[in-house]
């Protein structure tokens, strides 16, 4: 009807982050895909209208959210990323104190640290995140729950309940030959570097490398990123190595096709077994078998088999490893009576 604001106004009761959801959630798999328009066509692009109306609202709306009257309850969240603001924003809502313990020097987790600048402006996380202090929701830095506090100790200073939302932080790696040497990088550390640290500066206190021929090792999204970025860092060849082929991708269709747009080569049905070294332990290539699809596994995916004798020799100096993370065993290991799964969560 053409009332923007009270577009933001209906989308925000049910979203903390519109503008971020608008720009990141895999929409095409959730909302947009039960859309009925998109039966015989095109779904209505229901991202993309989240998107502008959130940054419509932040461009012309200069009223800030009134805090509800409280509710007398405190709540800790621990981990200020997007599920951690997403809690801290609808308690807020309902009268609770809420305090987001983060364990970085600034919120906002993955948002922040893990997606680049040209898919998420830091500037638009930041005015989110303004605007659930502004509902009451105080944010505390440095702390390293199960460092700096236990969680035990929360609920010594009358904290009565606490939502855990502390991500998926550590790094998994191959465990191939030649993981340790000077210019491989997980895609975790890769992305903070250049989005949290600003690692593109000449300045930089935690420069990264101005590699000429990058492989990254993945096919996600943060895949994706790190190839994306380490084009933008004056790499003339980035490689996206994926042991599936390019349909079985998890990453977006849509960050697929920036990805291609950039320049990035996609290596499908290939997988790394080595990388190799230089006399001075910098990555000088990666040795790589072919692989080919064999019968679905139990995610519904056909399976990569190592073609024989079919092993070559990609020239790298630089190797970013995004084959997924694990959360950080910090807070279990001190913590009792914290039930986990098989995979740590």
């Amino acid at each position: 009807e053409g009332d923007i604001e009270e577009a933001y106004q209906i989308l925000s009761r049910q979203s903390s982050l519109p503008a971020v959801c608008g720009r990141v959630c895999p929409q095409e798999s959730q909302c947009e895909s039960r859309c009925v328009r998109g039966i015989k066509g095109e779904a209505v692009a229901i991202g993309r209208l989240e998107r502008f109306a959130a940054d419509w609202h932040m461009q012309h709306s200069t009223e800030k959210p009134v805090p509800p009257t409280k509710n007398g309850h405190r709540v800790a969240v621990i981990g200020g990323g997007p599920a951690g603001l997403t809690c801290a924003g609808d308690l807020a809502k309902k009268g609770y104190e809420v305090t987001v313990f983060e364990a970085l020097h600034a919120a906002g987790g993955v948002l922040m640290y893990g997606i680049p600048e040209f898919r998420l402006p830091k500037d638009i996380v930041s005015r989110e995140i303004e605007n659930l202090k502004a509902l009451g929701v105080t944010i505390a830095t440095d702390m390293v729950i199960g460092r700096v506090k236990s969680v035990d100790e929360l609920f010594d200073e009358e904290y009565e309940a606490a939502f855990i939302g502390s991500g998926a932080g550590l790094p998994s790696f191959m465990k191939i030959p030649g993981e340790n040497l000077k210019g491989v990088y997980s895609a975790n550390e890769f992305l903070t570097r250049v989005n949290l640290m600003k690692a593109y500066l000449e300045n930089s206190d935690t420069p990264v490398q101005r590699a000429e021929k990058v492989a990254v090792v993945g096919g996600g999204n943060v895949a994706m990123d790190a190839a994306r970025c380490a084009r933008r860092l004056g790499a003339k060849e980035v490689s996206i190595v994926y042991r599936r082929g390019e349909e079985e991708m998890p990453a977006r269709a849509e960050e697929i096709e920036h990805a291609k747009e950039e320049g990035i080569l996609l290596r499908n049905l290939t997988n790394p077994k080595e990388i190799l070294a230089d006399e001075h332990k910098w990555v000088n290539g990666m040795r790589c078998v072919s692989m080919e699809l064999g019968e679905p596994d139990e995610s519904g995916r056909r399976r990569p088999i190592e073609k024989p004798d079919s092993s070559f020799l990609l020239p790298v100096d630089c190797v970013i490893m995004a084959i997924g993370t694990s959360p950080n065993p910090l807070l279990h290991n001190t913590t009792e009576g914290l039930k986990i799964n098989r995979r740590g969560c």
